[in-house]
């Protein structure tokens, strides 16, 4: 074969190619251990971030552990801040001296006003079902069963009242129910 035939316009190379083409290969050897080199600094960082994070986790574990403590010490803060002018009334009360009947009742019933005042606020709600109400075992506890004209398992008389706060019971409503027939 001819050059004429091969490449009639050869291009020359750039000085790119030229010094990709003078490179000579590197030793693995050097390769490997800068490899190495890099591997360990990669392992350092990721071990100092490793503890780093477990030192974040350890002292957010720790905050939310303080936090429950101090919720659960103070968590009838509010509850005993609402009951003291109960108290301040029947203390109260009991200082006036030489009281009539009259006067003992009238206070009682605004102490009793004053605490059923301050069990609403903090969510304490009464169970007081009305005759001829269906019987709830979740808000009710029968005590008695007797025979009536009503309904079976509906309720006669309250025997006791019952409170929840919220959705929980606290007590049940003693009740008796009618018989089945």
């Amino acid at each position: 074969m001819s050059e004429a035939t091969q490449n009639p316009n050869p291009k020359p190379l750039s000085d790119e190619e030229l010094a990709a083409a003078a490179v000579t290969p590197t030793d693995p050897l050097a390769d490997a251990q800068a490899e190495l080199v890099n591997l360990k600094a990669q392992n350092a960082d990721l071990a100092d971030q490793y503890l780093r994070a477990q030192a974040d986790v350890q002292n957010a574990r720790r905050r939310a552990d303080d936090e429950i403590a101090k919720a659960r010490k103070f968590a009838v803060e509010g509850f005993a801040d609402s009951l003291l002018p109960v108290l301040d009334s029947l203390e109260a009360g009991l200082a006036i001296p030489n009281v009539t009947i009259e006067q003992i009742r009238e206070g009682s019933e605004a102490t009793l006003r004053q605490l059923k005042s301050a069990l609403e606020r903090n969510k304490v709600v009464e169970i007081a079902p009305a005759a001829g109400t269906k019987f709830d075992p979740h808000h009710h506890q029968a005590i008695s069963v007797v025979p009536a004209d009503q309904e079976p398992n509906t309720v006669v008389t309250v025997l006791q009242k019952g409170y929840q706060i919220a959705d929980r019971v606290l007590r049940p409503a003693l009740v008796t129910v009618t018989a089945p027939k």
